[in-house]
């Protein structure tokens, strides 16, 4: 039955029964707790997806690769990045994959792209809190096309580490009408540092911003890290 539904996801589009995909939705459920029908499963969306498939039926396996994928789907998926129609859901599927190759792919896809695919990728960045891009977002803080430049500031923002943090600040000397855009990724910043007990780091943020130089809004924010920072028992510094 399972080739069977393979067969006819070949030509696979969203209006068509899903009945005939039912015995793939029944293979990625059985595989729980078996590596071995797993990845068997794995390898043979894999395969398909290197195939001639209508655009919907890539999306498909894209979904299903996010939920049983490993490392060995990211060049498949990474394939895709560049690719319009489909560069979505293969974000989609390398933002779930716990493979370090699947970020690894999301960086190496950053040169390659650009307009709103590049956007993509970058938010896919942000959504894994992948601390080894901040190099690489940290350069496009100040890119030529707003949306890139403003995707990566959330992004740093999102990965929420001291070193994102930093590039931001580093940022806001240069800033301009987007000084208040950055200030918000880099108060997100300190509410990851909070969040995961890091109280002097993210203390030193929130004391940064907490002055008359900055507008209100701001210094209310500031005001509350400042007393949440205050609250915590513990004080740990990396």
């Amino acid at each position: 039955m399972l080739d069977t539904a393979f067969d006819a996801l070949k030509t696979f589009d969203w209006g068509s029964d899903l009945t005939a995909l039912a015995p793939i939705e029944d293979a990625a459920t059985a595989s729980h707790g078996k590596p071995e029908a797993r990845q068997d499963l794995e390898n043979r969306l894999i395969a398909a997806l290197k195939g001639t498939l209508t655009r919907d039926a890539q999306d498909y396996i894209c979904r299903k690769l996010a939920n049983v994928g490993t490392a060995a789907a990211v060049p498949a998926l990474a394939a895709l990045l560049v690719n319009k129609g489909n560069s979505h859901m293969s974000r989609f599927a390398l933002e779930q994959i716990p493979a370090p190759e699947a970020a690894g792919a999301l960086r190496d896809a950053l040169p390659k792209v650009s307009g709103d695919l590049k956007v993509g990728v970058i938010s896919s960045i942000g959504a894994r809190r992948d601390t080894a891009a901040i190099p690489a977002l940290s350069g496009l803080l100040n890119d030529a096309d707003a949306s890139v430049a403003r995707a990566a500031t959330l992004a740093l923002g999102a990965i929420g580490s001291v070193e994102s943090a930093a590039a931001l600040q580093t940022a806001l000397r240069a800033a301009g009408d987007r000084r208040l855009t950055i200030i918000d990724a880099v108060l997100k910043c300190a509410e990851s540092l909070l969040a995961s007990n890091q109280i002097a780091n993210a203390s030193s943020i929130y004391k940064a911003f907490n002055d008359e130089s900055q507008p209100r809004i701001v210094r209310l924010a500031a005001t509350r890290g400042l007393l949440a920072c205050a609250s915590q028992p513990a004080v740990r510094s990396i």
